[in-house]
């Protein structure tokens, strides 16, 4: 059975053009997608929307089965790049609060390995912070260096979304409390554990914010916007040394969840701070190597601990 319509009942129509300029914007804007990715996506989405009739972002389960069907006759290699550029936008439309289910496990699976997203090692991350930190250092400090060193910690100490983190209010986070409330997408609320360290960099930063301003982080009459948002980290990525489409508000997020569930943290709680409706969009954006999992089940896995008091092999 198809989802729940996601469109304005004004139009009486589905909108998957705007749909899917939507989706590869932020392919462009936040992910850094290459632009033969973006071609190949946007292709690949139309051709789907045609084919559904123009129903792709309402389609359920059924109908990207029937879809995965017609695909049949196509090279392995084709349907993996169509089934890619399927699942993405629909963890997309998911992320975004505009559907409250992930249908893209109905599509086909021809084989190849599904392409990781970006991820920044912890020393990478390390260094984004030391360039924050010689900046900070200079005499007299910049506010804007302050700024950035607010936006920073959040993203990558919080996870919160582009979006949400450039429309805080002023007042957000307050000294005493660990922990924001935030709405999302899709006005669903979640509890966002906020660091000692967000929080004192968020206290510098707001001396620097007039106490009539509604916005944390003002820009003009509004609030900083999200590109802006993506040149500060690309920016920042250059001063690190990291290559600069490598960086990105959203690659924090991630990071934030990566290096979070390498730290032992359980993946349902991880759909719970980044605010995921399915948890087959927590695990797109969450990534543990093979290896560590290997560990993870010889450390802990009462069959392991045996065969190590037998004198067997761990590995």
């Amino acid at each position: 059975m198809s989802a729940p319509s996601i469109f304005s009942p004004e139009t009486g129509e589905g909108n998957d053009r705007a749909l899917i300029e939507r989706f590869l914007e932020m392919m462009r804007a936040e992910a850094g997608a290459a632009g033969n990715t973006i071609a190949a996506y946007g292709a690949d989405l139309r051709l789907a929307s045609e084919a559904l009739d123009g129903g792709l972002g309402e389609a359920g389960r059924a109908e990207l089965e029937k879809l995965g069907g017609q695909w049949q006759p196509l090279a392995r290699a084709t349907v993996a790049r169509k089934s890619a550029a399927l699942r993405r936008f629909f963890a997309f439309l998911a992320d975004e609060g505009l559907r409250g289910d992930d249908p893209a496990g109905a599509l086909p699976r021809p084989g190849s390995a599904r392409s990781l997203p970006k991820i920044l090692s912890v020393e990478d991350v390390d260094r984004l912070f030391a360039a924050i930190a010689e900046r900070i250092a200079r005499v007299p400090t910049d506010p804007r260096d302050l700024r950035l060193s607010a936006l920073v910690e959040l993203l990558y100490g919080s996870g919160l979304r582009a979006t949400e983190l450039v429309s805080l209010p002023r007042n957000a986070v307050a000294p005493d409390r660990p922990y924001l409330i935030i709405r999302g997408k899709g006005g669903r609320e979640r509890l966002v554990p906020i660091s000692d360290r967000a929080r004192a960099a968020v206290g510098t930063w707001r001396e620097h914010v007039a106490s009539d301003r509604a916005w944390l982080f003002p820009s003009g009459k509004a609030h900083l916007s999200r590109v802006r948002l993506y040149q500060m980290m690309r920016g920042l990525a250059v001063e690190a040394g990291i290559p600069p489409d490598r960086v990105s508000p959203h690659v924090l997020r991630h990071a934030f969840a990566t290096h979070l569930l390498e730290g032992g943290a359980d993946l349902r709680a991880l759909q719970s701070m980044l605010g995921h409706a399915d948890i087959a969009t927590t695990e797109i954006y969450t990534h543990v190597d093979s290896k560590r999992l290997v560990d993870l089940v010889n450390e802990r896995h009462p069959l392991g601990q045996a065969l190590v008091d037998a004198g067997g092999r761990r590995d």
